[in-house]
């Protein structure tokens, strides 16, 4: 059976909102609430928190979690990422984003199921359908992909446009990725692409230099709860009403 290890990439000045893994929705930090969530995956052996940041060690080690410390030039996720998976022996490695405090396990189990089923895909991540009110939002990631569910571009613009209404077909992307450990190892090598640094998105580079990223619908039940991110304070404020609304 092969090794699977999830890991959460946990930068500690986050651009947009510094210290934004600490700040409690409801009472609980976002990382520890999606170390929770993680951790709740059938396939996961381990969940490991990749860091540049005492502070964030330090609570994840006192909630009983693993922490491990990464340089702070790490360009993106993916290199934070690669950077600690080469510390343990596993076959697959799931990037949990850290700023996803209600990801669902389920979508994590998705991901993995693919790369155990398809020894071809070296690279997986999520897509849901968009809401017509996230279209034109920078904020929200969009892709396309070809008839083989590989993808052809990820955009913070509205991609494919829809000239024609009838054939509106437009996907959000769910930043959850799982990859073969080789393969992630061997595109952190590469330097941050043209195209990254445009759109300010990791995956690009990985197309840029011509590998596949396997593009795969969730079928879990609302998406949009579970893949909601938080990277301003205006989104702590709204994932705890999402919260409230939730259990009410």
């Amino acid at each position: 059976m092969k090794k699977v290890l999830g890991i959460i990439p946990a930068r500690y000045r986050s651009t947009r909102l510094a210290g934004k893994m600490l700040i409690p929705i409801a009472g609980k930090p976002i990382i520890q609430r999606v170390y929770e969530q993680a951790s709740k995956s059938g396939f996961l052996e381990r969940v490991i928190v990749a860091t540049d940041d005492e502070r964030i060690k330090s609570f994840v080690e006192s909630i009983g979690a693993t922490a491990v410390m990464t340089s702070p030039h790490q360009p993106s996720g993916t290199d934070r990422v690669a950077e600690a998976a080469k510390q343990f022996d596993a076959d697959i490695i799931v990037n949990v984003q850290g700023d996803h405090p209600f990801i669902d396990p389920k979508m994590i189990d998705e991901l993995v199921e693919i790369m155990l089923q398809r020894q071809d895909v070296n690279m997986t991540t999520l897509v849901k359908r968009i809401r017509r009110e996230d279209m034109r939002a920078p904020s929200v990631v969009k892709v396309v992909v070809d008839k083989n569910s590989n993808a052809l571009y990820f955009s913070r613009s509205l991609i494919p446009f829809p000239l024609n209404k009838e054939m509106l077909n437009v996907y959000e992307h769910i930043g959850l990725y799982a990859y073969r450990n080789e393969f992630l190892q061997r595109i952190a090598q590469f330097p941050v692409s043209s195209l990254e640094k445009i759109e300010s998105l990791e995956q690009l580079r990985v197309l840029e230099n011509g590998y596949d990223i396997f593009v795969v619908e969730t079928k879990c039940e609302n998406p949009h709860f579970s893949g909601f991110g938080v990277d301003t304070q205006s989104e702590v404020e709204k994932a705890e009403q999402m919260l409230r609304k939730l259990s009410s």
